[in-house]
């Protein structure tokens, strides 16, 4: 069973197929590309230096490139040394248009499921907001390094280091969307200061000079609803994630049967009756934390939430890679 649509699915598997796009698909990748760069030359026109160091953290293919928790592994390597981060995020699924400060309280319907993973993960000042020079007046009385999630492509924030994810499987078919999945061709990678492989598959290298490798090393199973319920071995698997795929290998990993599964687009907000659909099924329901985010507060007291939870770390060197480019 899948709530998604079967066409979305088809362009997102063939993006990462070496088979060449359809015509139609790569006639639109132009006309994406010109109206790519001239937002990009918009923002370079009007380019602003925040306050304070800015570490940015994103990617030039959609998705799936495992940003969110690359950035709280990043958080936490900067608190251990005595930093200060504030995170920084576009709050994608969230409705608000302003500056928001995320708290305990917060709910991801109005900042955002990965602004309040974030908060949740990392205990450090998280900013969620559209316009991303607005937050960084805000970070600057709140901390003393700024990590800009997702910006990559956000050139009008002044960076003291820009780090791009590249998943496991590369660029996929090296197209631009919507033909392929690069938001940029793959010779923006030249002004990346620092290129992070993230997965555990070998791989070649796109630039032995500045390349790395980062990877989830654990995961486990827990419930956020504290229902006291042995863990199951067969489960029902609901995510709304780019590359669902990569979840379901993770469950099938830790040797659980994976007998169904209901996918949704990114970002999507869960409701009610999607719960309500989920446990009728009456296979214990398995989600990402991003997930886990938004459906906590729709979820039946009693009825265990098991979430997938993993830690992740970078190879020796990585982060003082990152460091050094901190001013001193």
């Amino acid at each position: 069973m899948s709530y998604r649509a079967t066409w979305v699915q088809r362009i997102e598997r063939m993006w990462w197929q070496r088979e060449k796009p359809p015509l139609c698909l790569r006639m639109l990748s132009p006309v994406y590309q010109n109206i790519s760069q001239y937002e990009q030359k918009k923002r370079l026109g009007r380019v602003v230096a925040a306050k304070l160091p800015v570490i940015s953290v994103g990617n030039i293919t959609v998705g799936g490139s495992g940003k969110t928790p690359f950035v709280v592994w990043l958080a936490l390597k900067l608190k251990q040394q005595g930093w200060q981060p504030v995170v920084v995020c576009r709050g994608d699924g969230g409705t608000s248009e302003r500056v928001q400060r995320v708290t305990a309280d917060s709910r991801a319907c109005d900042v955002g499921d990965e602004a309040v993973l974030l908060y949740r993960l990392t205990v450090c000042a998280v900013l969620s907001a559209k316009n991303r020079v607005h937050a960084a007046e805000m970070a600057a009385n709140l901390g003393d390094v700024m990590i800009l999630d997702d910006g990559f492509q956000y050139r009008q924030l002044q960076r003291t280091c820009d780090i791009v994810l590249i998943p496991d499987e590369g660029v996929g078919n090296g197209c631009l969307l919507p033909a392929g999945p690069l938001r940029e061709p793959v010779q923006a990678l030249e002004r990346a200061d620092v290129l992070v492989r993230s997965g555990s598959a070998l791989c070649a290298a796109l630039s032995e000079a500045k390349e790395w490798r980062w990877h989830a090393n654990r995961y486990a199973l827990n419930d956020w609803m504290a229902a006291q319920k042995p863990q199951p071995q067969r489960v029902l698997a609901v995510t709304a994630i780019a590359r669902p795929h990569r979840f379901v290998d993770a469950l099938q990993s830790l040797g659980l049967d994976v007998c169904n599964s209901c996918y949704f687009p990114d970002h999507y907000a869960f409701t009610a009756t999607d719960v309500q659909r989920f446990l009728a099924l009456g296979v214990p329901v398995v989600v990402t934390a991003k997930d886990a985010v938004k459906l906590k507060d729709l979820w039946e007291q009693g009825t265990p939430l098991w979430v997938l939870e993993q830690e992740s770390e970078g190879e020796e060197g990585l982060f003082a890679a990152i460091a050094a480019y901190m001013p001193k």
